[in-house]
């Protein structure tokens, strides 16, 4: 019969190691960043989501590579929006401005 051995209080769960692991080596942010990558069609639309050829966070600034120079104009006069919905789905101001290439 296996008995289960309890846990000391020195024991830690994993999600919560991995949680300090990303703290630690600031990589909560590029986790994020990932995630926003796999939302972005949910948080614009399909139609964005495929003009869009990347998308990276510097500086508190969303850089985003569109193909289509009608839908970057398009994106250009919603700036705001954009910054909205990024920020809401991040749980916090991590953006401040959007460019577009």
């Amino acid at each position: 019969m296996y008995m289960q051995k309890k846990r000391s209080s020195k024991e830690k769960h994993l999600g919560d190691v991995i949680d300090k692991l990303l703290k630690a080596y600031n990589l909560e942010d590029k986790m994020k960043e990932l995630d926003l990558l796999e939302a972005w069609p949910d948080l614009m639309g399909k139609a964005v989501a495929h003009r869009t050829k990347s998308i990276e966070i510097k500086n508190q600034k969303l850089l985003l590579k569109i193909d289509s120079s009608v839908m970057r104009e398009q994106l250009h006069i919603g700036k705001q929006v954009i910054i909205q919905r990024v920020n809401e789905f991040m749980g916090k101001d991590v953006i401040k401005d959007v460019w577009f290439s």
